[in-house]
């Protein structure tokens, strides 16, 4: 087969990598992406599950993508429509009581107020705190280039350090609200995707990760769906790349990256075809990366002991589920707006750090804490006919676990049971269900470990102390969620790594 040459290659069409694309294309450079699936997106793709219900199989809801990538690659044009959630969440509670929390904060106030009094005045501080901490911590996941951890103690104020990264999420939370019920639906945000528990130090970074976001809804920290499913997104990414000039493989995944004379020399591909380039990012996981597609041969022993150190354990179950009809929650029977938001199963800190101590016990969570999503309720694009699609999001199951197959049936029934506890009729509305675990969202997505953001959101692997977008190899790049700032589909490795790649390319 005949050898060609490009400019840049780019291993896999994920958000990040179609992102670094575009850039790339967009300054004149010739650009291949070669991405080993049928079909790009990565982790946030929309797919069917049975015959005419279609369902975000992943990434799920959207909010840190970065505003200047939605505006510079014109996405809003391409036909990506964000629907900010209203209610952000419904709260159903055991005993039967629920509670919403609104984008209107007045009227949370009010349903926080009736839940525990005191509560609704705590959340407008809440509130507050977080409109002063975001622009503290923003320019941390935006700069290319952010201070090691113990830079960043010295750069923030005590209580941003303390409540928005070094603490745990479950004293955070503590700080500001009383009832148990609330301070359940709030802490959550600290565990999302992470092994460990609620009142780990360091899970207030992940509560204040997942907070950076909004700047597309108008409000800090607000989380939205997009139009027709995550896929959306990536497939107007594609878009933008193709028109700046890139070319996008699907069904080629690379073999190898090559090395020649200490410098990246381009890619061998699984079919033996040959693109040599002087230029590889990779937004395949670092481990990927660092172990399987480079020689070690040509590694230090110090990006090896980093790679070997990586900490990147999976303990999520997503069960996405077709549905002849709508859950018919106790708390708030019928249909109306408990369908709209976040359907937030965590009705207290007890409660998830006990979920948490199942999985390290080394079975599934037997109450699981599960975000739930029935975005067809608002976006009727996403099934023909009648009936809905339902996502959960939900933790944990142990990272590792032996017998997985089992486990996973098993984990699975924990899931549709807790929900029927709250929506009796769903077990008899499924018509399918796709559940998948740590391996199935590492083979399936390349999710190494099955964590969903190429290693943990801990502090210790955030700010400078993720890894760089430029390697020990000259020419090669991660431009991955491995890479600074991290995961989620926020877009900002991939524009990252773009900008330094033309940035070395300057005399």
């Amino acid at each position: 087969m005949t050898d060609r040459a490009v400019d840049a290659v780019v291993v896999g069409a994920g958000h990040n990598g179609l992102i670094a694309a575009a850039y790339l294309a967009r300054a004149g450079l010739g650009v291949i992406v070669c991405e080993r699936r049928e079909v790009v997106g990565g982790a946030a793709v929309t797919e069917e599950i049975a015959p005419g219900f279609r369902v975000s199989t992943a990434s799920y809801s959207l909010s840190l993508l970065r505003p200047d990538i939605f505006a510079e690659l014109d996405l809003g044009r391409r036909g990506v429509v964000v629907m900010p959630k209203d209610p952000q969440m419904f709260v159903p509670l055991p005993d039967g009581r629920a509670f919403f929390v609104w984008r209107d904060s007045a009227r949370t106030r009010d349903e926080l107020n009736a839940v525990n009094d005191g509560d609704g005045d705590a959340y407008l501080r809440w509130s507050a705190f977080w409109d002063d901490a975001v622009p503290a911590l923003r320019p941390l996941v935006d700069h290319p280039d952010p201070p090691p951890l113990r830079d960043v103690r010295r750069s923030l104020p005590d209580d941003v350090w303390r409540l928005g990264v070094a603490g745990s999420a479950a004293s955070t939370v503590e700080s500001f609200f009383t009832a148990p019920e609330v301070q359940g639906a709030f802490a959550s945000q600290g565990i999302i995707g992470t092994w460990a528990s609620v009142r780990d130090d360091g899970t207030a970074w992940v509560l204040a990760y997942h907070a950076l976001g909004g700047e597309l809804c108008g409000a800090t920290g607000t989380w939205a769906y997009v139009r027709g499913g995550m896929g959306s997104i990536t497939r107007a990414l594609a878009d933008a790349a193709r028109d700046a000039g890139a070319e996008i493989c699907v069904g080629a995944p690379v073999e190898e990256i090559l090395v020649d004379a200490g410098r990246v020399a381009g890619v061998r591909l699984d079919s033996g075809e040959v693109i040599r380039s002087a230029v590889v990012a990779s937004n395949a996981h670092p481990t990927t990366t660092f172990t399987r597609l480079v020689a070690a041969s040509v590694l230090d022993r110090d990006i090896l002991d980093r790679t070997a150190a990586w900490s990147t354990p999976g303990c999520v179950l997503k069960v996405n589920l077709a549905l002849r009809e709508l859950p018919d929650f106790v708390a708030r029977p019928g249909d109306g707006p408990q369908h709209h938001g976040t359907i937030e199963i965590s009705p207290s800190i007890d409660y998830l750090h006990e979920a948490y101590e199942d999985a390290v016990a080394g079975r599934p969570s037997a109450r699981p804490f599960m975000e739930v999503f029935i975005q067809s309720s608002v976006d009727r694009t996403l099934v023909d006919g009648d009936g809905h699609v339902l996502s959960a999001f939900t933790q944990y199951v142990p990272p590792d676990a032996s017998g997985w197959p089992a486990m996973r049936k098993r984990a699975t029934t924990n899931v549709i049971e807790t929900l029927a506890r709250y929506a009796p009729n769903v077990p008899d509305a499924i018509v399918a269900c796709d559940a998948l675990g740590p391996p199935e969202l590492e083979e399936r997505f390349g999710l190494v470990g099955g964590n969903i953001f190429h290693g943990e959101i801990t502090p210790q692997q955030s700010f400078g102390d993720r890894f760089d977008y430029r390697t020990p190899v000259p020419g090669l790049y991660l431009c991955g969620s491995g890479a600074r700032p991290g995961g989620g589909v926020m877009g900002a490795a991939g524009r990252n790594a773009a900008k330094v790649v033309l940035s070395d390319r300057r005399p």
